[in-house]
Parts: structure tokens; sequence; C-alpha cells
């Protein structure tokens, strides 16, 4: 229910403000606007506005809308004939950049929502985690970095975070093929760390990219739950003891654990463990396991998270002032943008899974989920989804927004229209495209489901 309700809200705001963008600058640069659809296929309702009589109306497939300007090239066969003091008034009678203004106008009013919801974010507050690292993994680039538990990053590639979602930003825009320059805190002084971005060319869609590089929060390990006839229920293991290592090895994350258990089956080792307040030692048996994927994995049957006190500590809230926030919000918006055509560029070339691309399922998933998370989480998911949807439409795909701009890209280089014969070519190409794109997307959506 939540997942239907919030993906109707999100389509509902994003795609009215998007044609809203393409109606309000029609009107501004003097074009007719017939009529102005919240969804597309048959109608539902309808009424009529204004000088021109638009027509606003409700239609039956919710996951859209669009406006429909007065065209001569757009004519159905049961209708009048264009009056001639409106011919002046007709879209495709506009001077090019006109109509570049128009059709980029949906794009750039869902990127300008998304400059305001962040701001309005960075006003109120947004919480999150400070970057302190865990102990990297051995192999990973973290590792060969010479990272270590408790390191906090303070800057990547010259530019300040604050945290862990800055840092992930950050490195998702740098240059994979390279490095990226981490600058860190230890023991109150301050070091600069090269971080080798390679291994990320090696996606495969799934997992946080941050860990493949082994970039892990400091969080703690907390039992949140015994499995009942395990290893861990034999140790006499339970909920809310706080693991501290394992072989003497540290875990200050809980991930850590089933890395170190990875060659432990069968295998006596030593848990360390804080039960209220008290240190103690516990012998357990590892066993391995075999889950419905036919994967094995050696677990001593808990199921772990961070520990709350720890994550406390790292919490923190950042605010800005009224300026500064809409600074942000820009800054925030402008990075998500490049870092969502560098994703796109990264699939078409290979080194990005197409795993990547999410569909309307996933959409109303994690919408339904933001929602039950708090009004926060709901209006900063809305503009990333803003975002999302301002680049997809620039996309230079016939059909879309960034199609008719590359078209009068063309007219503009050409210094005439492009014949109507390659708008019908592009047109079909486009089609396919989009379908092959939906096709796909929602493939990988059923794929998570399963």
């Amino acid at each position: 229910m939540y997942s239907l309700l919030g993906f109707l809200i999100t389509v509902g705001i994003l795609v009215t403000l998007h044609e809203l963008g393409h109606y309000g600058v029609a009107r501004w640069c003097g074009v007719k606007v017939l009529r102005f659809s919240f969804g597309f296929g048959p109608l539902l309702f309808s009424r009529r506005f204004g000088r021109d009589q638009t027509e606003w109306a409700l239609s039956a497939v919710p996951l859209g809308g669009y406006v429909r300007m007065l065209d001569e090239r757009d004519r159905r066969d049961d209708e009048e004939p264009i009056a001639e003091n409106d011919l002046s008034r007709t879209f495709n009678r506009q001077s090019v950049w006109k109509r570049i203004a128009i059709v980029g106008a949906g794009p750039l009013a869902n990127l300008l929502l998304a400059i305001l919801l962040l701001a309005s974010m960075y006003m109120v507050g947004v919480p999150g985690y400070q970057p302190v690292l865990s102990q990297p993994a051995a192999g990973t680039p973290a590792a060969a970095s010479g990272l270590q538990s408790m390191d906090r990053i303070v800057a990547v590639g010259g530019r300040s975070v604050m945290v862990w979602q800055d840092v992930n930003q950050r490195i998702l825009n740098a240059d994979i093929t390279s490095e990226a320059m981490l600058t860190i805190e230890r023991d109150g002084r301050s070091l600069k760390v090269p971080l080798a971005l390679a291994v990320m060319t090696q996606d495969d869609g799934m997992g946080n990219p941050l860990e493949r590089l082994g970039l892990h929060p400091y969080a703690g390990t907390m039992v949140r739950g015994v499995i009942a006839d395990s290893p861990a229920t034999a140790a006499g293991l339970r909920v809310g003891d706080r693991l501290r290592a394992i072989d003497g090895a540290a875990l200050d994350t809980p991930s850590a654990v089933s890395r170190l258990l990875s060659h432990a089956a069968g295998k006596t080792v030593e848990l360390t463990l804080v039960r209220d307040g008290v240190t103690m030692t516990v012998p357990v048996v590892p066993r391995q396991e075999t889950d419905e994927s036919g994967k094995t994995a050696t677990r001593i049957g808990v199921n772990l998270m961070g520990d709350p006190e720890v994550l406390e500590r790292h919490l923190i809230t950042v605010r800005h002032g009224a300026i500064d926030a809409l600074v942000m919000g820009a800054m925030r918006t402008w990075d998500l943008t490049v870092l969502s055509f560098k994703m796109i560029g990264r699939m078409i070339s290979g080194s990005a899974s197409l795993k990547n691309l999410s569909g309307p399922i996933t959409i109303a998933d994690y919408a339904g989920q933001s929602i039950q998370a708090g009004f926060q989480q709901f209006i900063t998911y809305l503009a990333l989804i803003s975002i999302g949807l301002g680049v997809l439409n620039l996309l230079p795909v016939p059909l879309l927004d960034g199609g008719h701009l590359l078209y009068y890209l063309a007219e503009i280089i050409r210094g005439r229209p492009l014949p109507e014969r390659a708008f019908e070519i592009g047109q079909r190409i486009g089609l396919a495209l989009i379908v092959t794109l939906i096709a796909l997307a929602l493939l990988n959506d059923f794929s998570r489901l399963l």
C-alpha cells in the first residue's frame, strides 16, 4: 500500500512539474496550449479554462502526462483548420530558440525542483553518519592504500565531506580509471592517501561501490537475533551481545564477521564479546551452510546489526542558512546530474552493469520505504527521482525532450529544419530504444523481487 501511494505521489508531483515547465514557457513564448493532461490514454475528466480555453484533463494511465500545443504538423482530420490569427501562435512557427526553450523547460523544471527540495533539507538539517572507517579487508584498494580502522575521511579530491553520502557521491563522480586523493584524520594528524578506483570498472550492478573499494563505516557489531539450533546457540550467545573480535581480529562492522569466518568452517574460533559491561571470550564452531540459491557460506547462526551506541557517536545533523542551502542544493543537484550521465555512459560502454537500471517497481518500492522512514527521507527521495527524470528526458533519444533538442541543434547547424523523413526514422528508433529500456528495467525489477 505504501509503495503504491508513494509511487503515485512521486509520479504525480514530478510529472506535473515537468509538464508545467513546458506549459509555462510555451505560454511565455506566445504558443497556444490546447491540452494539459495528467496521465495518458482515455480521458476520465476534463475542463476548459482561460482565454485560450485550454483543456485540463485527467487521463486513465497515471504514468506521465503531456502538453499538447497548437501545431500545424499535429492536426487530426476531424479538427477544424487553424484560424488565420492563430497561425503565429503555433509551435512549429516559433523560432528554433523558442522551441529549444519550451522543450528544455520540462527537464529544467525537474532539476530546479530538486535544488529547492535539497535546499529545504539542508536548511531543516540532514542527518548522516561521519565517514569513519572500519578496518579495510585485505586485498582491497583501501587496504593497499594503508587506510586503517578509525580513520576519518574529511575530503575527497580536495572537496570536503561531512557524511558518508558525500564520500559516495565524490568517488562515483571521480575518474574510475584513475585514483581519488583522500584527506583523512588519524590520531589528530591530517594525511593524504591515494585510493585506486580501477576495481569499480568491474561493476556487476550488485552491492555498494564503496564496499568493493574496502570502505566500510565504523559501526560496531551487535547481535540482533540468535537462530535456534545453531553454533551461536550452543555457544550461549544472546541478543544484545556486542561482538568485539574473532581470534583477536577486530569486529568494527557487521560485514567483517562473514569475512573472518569464511575459512573457519568446522574449526573452533575464539569470539570476544561484551555483555552487560563485562568482556568475555567464548569458543564457537562455525558451520558451512547452503542457501536457497545454492550459495555456500560459513555461519554461526546470528543476525547482526551496527552497535547503536557506536552509530550514535558518529551521527551528525548538517544544517545551513538559506543562501548556503541553495548553493549546496545546486551543487548537489549538479553532482548527481553529472553522476547520472556518467553512469549511463558507463552502462553503454560496459564498465557498469545494466543491472543498475531500475524500473517502476523498484521506484515504487523505494518510494514506499521512504514514506515509512519519514518526511525528510521522502523529500530527499523525491529530489533524487526528480533529477533522474530530468536526466532521462535530456538523453538524445527521439521521442524524449533530448531527442527534440538534438533535432533543433541540427537545424541550427544546417540553417533549416530537418526533413520529415528524418523525424519519422528518428521516431521509430526512439520508440525501439525506449521499449528496450523499459523491458530491461522491468526485468531488473523482477530479478530483484525474486
